[in-house]
């Protein structure tokens, strides 16, 4: 009988670590924001071969351009994040290089 209740409680530990890299991934990604339409957004970033970085401030919401292909992102994450790898928050294949996206502080939602 115990033999029958640890397997039952082996199975569920396996099944919860199953998806907590989904919900890890999901939690982190949101903290830096979160993809909207790029019809929403209030200032356009080219993002050419050459490029290693871009500015942005916190609240903002950018379209990056690449190419052919766009995206929008609206950052709106947590006040203490300041350095995003563009390459984390892009839809897979748009980059082929790393791009860094400092986040400037912002007093209206961070205060002074």
């Amino acid at each position: 009988m115990k033999q029958k209740y640890f397997f039952v409680g082996v199975a569920a530990l396996m099944l919860a670590t199953a998806t907590l890299p989904s919900f890890a991934d999901d939690n982190h990604v949101s903290l830096l924001g979160g993809a909207t339409e790029p019809s929403a957004a209030s200032l356009t970033i080219t993002i050419g071969p050459n490029t290693a970085y871009v500015n942005v401030t916190r609240g903002d919401i950018v379209k990056f351009v690449v190419g052919d292909k766009s995206f929008a992102w609206s950052f709106d994450g947590a006040s203490t994040i300041s350095e995003i790898d563009l390459n984390n928050i892009a839809p897979p294949g748009i980059l082929n290089h790393l791009v860094k996206v400092y986040v400037k502080r912002n007093t209206i939602y961070d205060g002074a």
